[in-house]
């Protein structure tokens, strides 16, 4: 006989959005969460005041009991022991658990994985399909085991990756996806209804850690995998370049572009070059050309390129850096 969703006791961590969509699933499906585990509260901004993670809020909202251990030692470790949970499930914790904690739970630790294990282990998942060009991904519900997202793999899931289609936009369809295919996922895991699947380790990438210095453009690289750069860093770190103004370098931030292919009258212009053709304003790569729709320059507030250019026209003809 199968358990309902109330009688299966779940450890959840995890501290993303990401996380937080997960885990509104499981508490709308009423699934028995002894406790939820997240990272400690990041302090931003000038004031460095404390910011919760929707993960935490959402935990306080449905008063469940929250833990944030800064190490798993052998008093956390006991702690999770005694709460004697049925499954842990992980969704963007930030954290690696130790093999005593992953052999706790009666059904296993499992994990969920936005991308289709064995590609993009390792965090930013979805950054580095979206950098990569990938066409399609997806997501993956595995058993953890002591390596970085090289369990075996109990279920997965497609989708498409619009041309257009920036991170916000697939973090969300993702986690939609992600928490459908968990809840049913664990029915069937614990009814005892799958058969894990080793991973191919030859076909294993991991993924890049995103660093904000990343988001630096180079106009040497082609059109498109700029705009590939400019979807997955939004909208953090996001794109940059540096224009030289009555000599100074200052950092510019492409909050909106697009792409263009070359012909005959753009491949004329030099690479970083701003040009104006027809109805655009455009920089000139190796390969094609970035279409600019909007832009922000270091301190001031975000424009639209034509209002941009009526005040700074000497922008048109520059050579960006």
């Amino acid at each position: 006989m199968e358990k309902k969703p109330s009688d299966t006791k779940i450890i959840f961590m995890g501290t993303s959005d990401f996380a937080g969509v997960i885990l509104d699933a499981l508490i709308v499906k009423k699934y028995n969460i002894v406790s939820v585990y997240t990272q400690t509260e990041k302090r931003i901004g000038k004031k460095r005041e404390p910011q919760n993670s929707s993960v935490r809020m959402l935990a306080e909202k449905f008063n469940l009991s929250v833990i944030d251990p800064e190490y798993f030692n052998e008093k956390a470790i006991g702690e999770i022991s005694a709460q004697n949970p049925d499954i842990i499930v992980v969704a963007a914790y930030g954290k690696i658990l130790p093999k005593k904690v992953l052999d706790i739970p009666k059904f296993g630790a499992i994990n969920v994985h936005p991308s289709l294990l064995p590609r993009f282990r390792g965090p930013s998942p979805i950054q580095n399909a979206l950098l990569a060009g990938e066409k399609e991904t997806g997501t993956t519900i595995m058993l953890m085991d002591e390596g970085i997202d090289t369990g075996n793999i109990l279920d997965q899931k497609k989708i498409d990756i619009e041309p257009d289609a920036t991170y916000p936009i697939m973090l969300s369809m993702l986690a939609e996806l992600s928490a459908e295919l968990l809840l049913r996922t664990i029915a069937l895991w614990m009814a005892k209804k799958i058969i894990p699947k080793k991973q191919d380790n030859f076909k294993a990438t991991a993924c890049q850690l995103i660093e904000r210095q990343d988001g630096r453009i180079i106009w040497t690289d082609d059109a498109e995998a700029i705009y590939n750069r400019w979807r997955a860093f939004i909208p953090w770190p996001g794109v940059f370049t540096f224009w030289e103004k009555e000599n100074s370098n200052i950092r510019i931030k492409l909050n909106k572009i697009a792409f263009l292919a070359d012909n005959a009258e753009t491949s004329k212009f030099h690479i970083g070059e701003v040009f104006r053709w027809e109805e655009i304003i455009a920089v000139k790569t190796t390969n094609g050309s970035i279409v600019l729709k909007e832009v922000q320059l270091e301190g001031k507030n975000n424009m639209k390129i034509g209002d941009f250019t009526n005040g700074y026209p000497n922008f048109i003809g520059s050579l960006l850096k």
